[in-house]
């Protein structure tokens, strides 16, 4: 008994002291991945890892989840934009010290990031965007599309655009679809439509027709998820908010980047990997509406260039009107539908609003209850990129593998 007690002390200790190392190694990981992902928070306003705001955010993470924790990196990953965080702890061993064992060593890294998504901006076109507005919209946009798809680096990322007015128009580069503009029932829109040219629908009686016909052409294309970033920014900057208008359908930007983002025809560059994070990212000042029913485009003649929405151009007389139509509930129906389909929605309101306008997109975004955390409210254009940092904040929360 003598000679083996020495023996089974030393496999019971072990055998406690191995069930210790394993319950700290498994809180030191947890802790590293926590670290992780709050690093990577912080990549929106420190994506090179250069200026201390991502290690200070990880440092703190596992230290306030594992105090003894040594920190040993806190990097850039290489692949992605991501955040490598790698830690150790030494563990105090109790029976095992009778073999002259004091403690043991465990380590853990994780890594978090921006990986497996796809994004589409779906963003306002019409006049009232014109100048700073749509300026400040497409550089946030950029700063974005940069942060996701950082040059000479690979993610299993893409990104499309969705500009929108009062229709959505299909360009050059798809598949399945006859160019041009879209009414809401998707099918082609041919500018305004011969029926409206009977006299009852002048006014005033005898009136020049004032129809632009280039309400169309103005409206920049749809951009397919890519991964090219040069492609993804050159649309981006193709937006001016210049020209004709013919309202504001905000719900036929929503369809479409819905039909973007899905792996079916008429688009088919979406995945169809349960792992693959889909997003909308809408950004609008106006309300839904064409000029017809009030509000402070309204137009007093008609017929007029918002007789070429996605409406009117499918000769739909009722759904037109902004809060006495159907145009408000064809957003939120919209925003459901994307829902449905595992889409999260991150909506913008830039400018002054109503409380109609900022309950609508407060419904279409997918916040978590009782929160508002994927709406946004911009009262000046200079806030947007703050605002896409935040959402890309949101975007990032994500352990690599």
């Amino acid at each position: 008994m003598a000679v083996l007690l020495p023996v089974i002390l030393g496999m019971a200790g072990l055998a406690v002291d191995a069930g210790n190392l394993y319950l700290a190694h498994s809180r030191l990981q947890a802790a590293v991945d926590a670290g992780a992902l709050a690093g990577s928070l912080e990549l929106p306003y420190d994506p090179e890892v250069s200026n201390g705001r991502v290690q200070a955010a990880a440092t703190a993470m596992v230290q306030d989840n594992y105090p003894e924790a040594a920190m040993d990196a806190v990097s850039s990953g290489t692949e992605v934009r991501s955040v490598i965080v790698s830690a150790h702890a030494d563990v105090p061993l109790v029976l095992m010290q009778v073999l002259g064992i004091a403690s043991g060593r465990v380590e853990a890294k994780a890594s978090a990031g921006f990986n497996n998504l796809e994004v589409v901006l779906v963003i306002d076109n019409t006049g009232s965007m014109k100048g700073t507005p749509i300026d400040q919209a497409n550089l946030a946009a950029e700063n974005l599309v940069n942060l996701l798809i950082p040059e000479g680096a690979l993610a299993a990322i893409k990104v499309g655009l969705v500009p929108f007015r009062g229709m959505v128009r299909i360009g050059v580069n798809d598949e399945g679809l006859a160019l041009g503009c879209r009414n809401a029932d998707d099918s082609l829109n041919n500018g305004l439509r011969s029926e409206y040219l009977a006299a009852q629908y002048r006014y005033p009686v005898g009136s020049r027709l004032q129809v632009a016909s280039d309400t169309c052409p103005v409206i920049p294309p749809v951009l397919p998820l890519s991964d090219d970033r040069d492609a993804i920014v050159s649309a981006i900057d193709a937006q001016n908010a210049l020209g004709s208008g013919s309202g504001t359908a905000i719900g036929e930007g929503l369809k479409w980047a819905r039909q973007v983002l899905s792996p079916e025809a008429p688009f088919t560059q979406g995945s169809a990997d349960d792992d693959m994070r889909k997003i909308i990212i809408l950004l609008t000042d106006g309300d839904t509406e064409d000029g017809t029913c009030g509000g402070s485009f309204a137009t007093y003649y008609t017929p007029n260039n918002y007789w070429t929405n996605a409406y009117y151009g499918m000769f739909d007389m009722e759904t037109h009107c902004k809060d006495g139509g159907g145009m408000n509930q064809a957003l939120l129906d919209q925003a459901a539908a994307a829902k449905a389909e595992g889409i999260e929605i991150f909506t913008i309101r830039y400018g002054t609003s109503d409380s109609t306008d900022i309950a609508l997109m407060k419904a279409a975004a997918s916040s978590k209850p009782g929160t508002d955390d994927h709406y946004f409210d911009a009262p000046s254009p200079y806030d947007l990129d703050n605002i896409f940092r935040l959402i890309g904040r949101q975007l990032g929360w994500r352990l690599l593998g």
